[in-house]
């Protein structure tokens, strides 16, 4: 079997194969753009990827299937790993949200955490300053 054989559809394919979920792969995109208040232009510049190429994957590719290594370079350059977008595209994944749900859960963690360090270098800088002053009292 040549290597033309062995890859999956989704690899090898130009137009659009049965089951792809080119709005998921869109809704992803689009939520993960506005999240990090990414622009058209700043993704294309930052995935290597014309702007017609990224303004099509936010339309959900209507009619014309983007290539594997503009899906991983869209991917990578907003921060997932670089099959993500391949991932949603073929299984019905529901993952975009969640995984923006998960990174609002650890951006609020790392809040508590940043607050709760300010709170400790506060009373820290309180024993200091008793502390000081206690042996300049001496």
């Amino acid at each position: 079997m040549d290597d033309e054989n062995r890859r999956s559809p989704v690899y090898t394919a130009r137009g659009a194969i049965a089951g792809e979920d080119w709005q998921a792969v869109a809704d992803a995109v689009n939520q993960r753009m506005a999240a990090r208040r990414i622009g058209q232009q700043k993704l294309a510049d930052t995935s290597g990827v014309s702007v017609s190429t990224v303004r099509q994957v936010q339309h959900g590719a209507h009619g014309r299937r983007v290539q594997n290594a503009t899906l991983s370079a869209i991917a990578h350059a907003l921060g997932w790993p670089d099959d993500h977008l391949i991932q949603i595209l073929v299984s019905n994944h529901t993952s975009a949200a969640s995984a923006d749900t998960i990174d609002q859960e650890i951006l609020a963690g790392i809040g508590r955490i940043e607050q709760r360090l300010d709170d400790i270098n506060h009373r820290l800088a309180a024993v200091e300053k008793r502390v000081t002053a206690g042996t300049t009292n001496r």
